[in-house]
């Protein structure tokens, strides 16, 4: 059965630190008279898309899934994503820190991920490596992690998003990792810097790549290797993002789903005017933004003249 959703619609992923670069008041305006939602639980961008979608989401996999959107080859071992985060102790509690690729270089990652390869990858157990900006691990047998990436819990409480861990498996290789990392001359020399350690990764989307198979989706227009392998999964078409919404809606027929890339001061600014204008001009049905794993606007062309309707608190509200 195919399942239904709006061909004319458009679904955006933006990152939390969008919102504070929204800064025309005409564009507040516009953003205020939307349909607000705040989720209690984060969510990451994959699980945002596909409910928007009408699409089952599944947390077993997705690792898999990112690997297969950055090689284009579909993963057959079982395989954890594994973020490098510092967790810093705090007076009583742990407070987890995502270390995105501005925050950590490819190179002192590539480092990290041989050495614990070498030191903990002994009679084929676990098998670590580095893709570009992202680590994995392989065990040869599954074992519980965290259905949530480090990003989507930056800054919070790592105990509550950590997984049911019967085995004790999780919480093993958690430790040994740590334990190996303590004092690895990466570490010494990023805190010598002023620089945060990679003391611990964070393991979550374990499981196995879902089978190939044909789902009709609208076309994807990003960079961002999970949405990619999502696509890939389902014989989407997949394309890279092209620089502007405008340029979306020219290659697409209908509706579609894109994760702009951050490029200049003003680029937030652009993709709301051009979905803006979009709407007007009838192009597309309805928006949807998806504003870091919390928060979702949606925004139809009869918002521009709804002046009655207003969330005055909206940007007080998102992240």
């Amino acid at each position: 059965m195919t399942l239904p959703y709006d061909k004319f619609a458009a679904i955006v992923v933006l990152p939390e630190s969008a919102v504070g670069q929204i800064t025309d008041p005409d564009l507040r305006r516009w953003l205020e008279r939307g349909v607000f939602e705040r989720f209690e639980r984060p969510r990451d961008p994959l699980q945002g898309v596909l409910g928007q979608l009408n699409r089952d989401y599944d947390p077993d996999g997705i690792a898999a899934l990112r690997m297969w959107g950055q090689t284009g080859d579909r993963p057959t071992v079982w395989i954890a994503a594994a973020d490098p985060v510092y967790l810093e102790a705090r007076l009583d509690h742990l407070c987890l820190h995502a270390l995105q690729p501005g925050l950590l270089s490819a190179e002192e990652l590539g480092v990290l991920f041989d050495f614990l390869q070498e030191k903990l990858a002994g009679q084929e157990r676990y098998g670590f490596a580095r893709i570009g900006s992202h680590g994995y691990v392989r065990a040869d047998r599954p074992m519980p992690t965290s259905s949530l990436p480090a990003a989507a819990i930056d800054a919070e409480l790592p105990n509550d998003y950590m997984p049911v861990d019967k085995s004790g498996s999780y919480h093993a290789l958690r430790g040994e990792v740590e334990m190996a990392l303590h004092e690895h001359a990466v570490n010494l020399q990023r805190q010598a810097a002023g620089q945060p350690p990679v003391n611990s990764l964070w393991l979550w989307g374990g499981g196995y790549a879902p089978e190939q198979e044909t789902l009709p989706h609208p076309p994807l227009f990003a960079d961002e290797p999970t949405l990619k392998g999502y696509w890939l999964s389902k014989t989407g078409v997949v394309s890279g993002w092209p620089g502007s919404i405008d340029a979306c809606l020219e290659a697409s027929v209908a509706g579609f789903v894109a994760q702009p890339e951050p490029s200049g001061s003003g680029w937030v600014g652009q993709c709301l005017t051009e979905l803006r204008r979009a709407l007007k001009r009838r192009r597309l049905s309805n928006v949807t933004l998806l504003l870091g794993s919390r928060s979702v606007v949606e925004l139809e062309r009869s918002n521009n003249w709804m002046i009655w309707r207003r969330n005055p608190n909206l940007f007080e509200q998102l992240p």
